[in-house]
């Protein structure tokens, strides 16, 4: 069966972590998305944006808030609570490789049928995208990150992969930690050769991965600890 690219007519969201009534890098998440509404389709952040988002957050001790622009239409908000272990979770999580073509995941979709029909199929698995070239892209929920001899690369923001936010906080903090960062293609082999491998996400913050189906096994590493405990600094205090 074709899956099907995301539709544009659906619009764009933006996901954020609220904890104790604030949504979590709400600036850094609006820029996002304006940037992808005037990319897509011409048009402005619209007016409010900001005052839904900390209205929708209000009064939610730790949960998501996702905010939704459909063009033509009023923007929504929906948020729910999430549990704790959830965020930056001590699990070690895994992970499964599928090729895709012509991925734009530049713009975070409202469209996700292509991605929630991969994490149906691969479940408990995280589903990540690798490119007809080999690149591996990211995960249907996350930036990937992989490292090795104490050093972090992840995929660039080519036009293929959403620039994340929480994927441009973990490199800022892994800096700052003195850990070098390199922005570059990635592929299915130097992954499997990884000493490390953790993600990113807007709600879970880091998460360890400790398994590729097919492709290599890891255990919790040094490093990736020290990126969790940097962004849960910056978002937890």
């Amino acid at each position: 069966m074709a899956r099907q690219p995301p539709d544009p007519a659906q619009g764009v969201f933006e996901t954020t972590l609220v904890v104790d009534g604030r949504a979590v890098e709400v600036d850094a998440h609006l820029a996002r998305l304006e940037a992808s509404l005037r990319t897509l389709y011409d048009l402005p952040l619209p007016t409010g944006a900001r005052a839904l988002i900390d209205e929708g957050a209000a009064g939610l001790a730790l949960g998501r808030l996702r905010l939704t622009v459909v063009p033509g239409e009023e923007p929504t908000v929906r948020t729910a609570e999430v549990d704790s272990a959830l965020v930056f979770p001590a699990q070690l999580c895994e992970i499964a490789p599928f090729t895709v073509s012509g991925w734009n995941g530049a713009h975070k979709w409202a469209d996700r049928e292509l991605l929630a029909g991969l994490e149906a199929e691969f479940a408990p698995a995280v589903p990540v995208l690798v490119d007809e070239d080999g690149s591996v892209l990211e995960g249907s929920r996350s930036n990937l990150f992989a490292v090795r001899e104490d050093a972090v690369v992840t995929p660039p923001t080519d036009g293929r992969i959403l620039p994340g936010v929480a994927r441009a906080r973990a490199i800022e903090v892994a800096r700052a930690a003195g850990i070098e960062v390199v922005e570059r293609a990635l592929d299915v082999d130097e992954l499997a050769a990884a000493d490390e491998v953790f993600m990113t996400g807007g709600v879970r913050g880091v998460e360890p991965v400790g398994r590729c189906a097919g492709v290599g096994e890891w255990g919790s590493g040094a490093v990736t600890a020290r990126v969790a405990a940097g962004l849960r600094r910056a978002w937890l205090g």
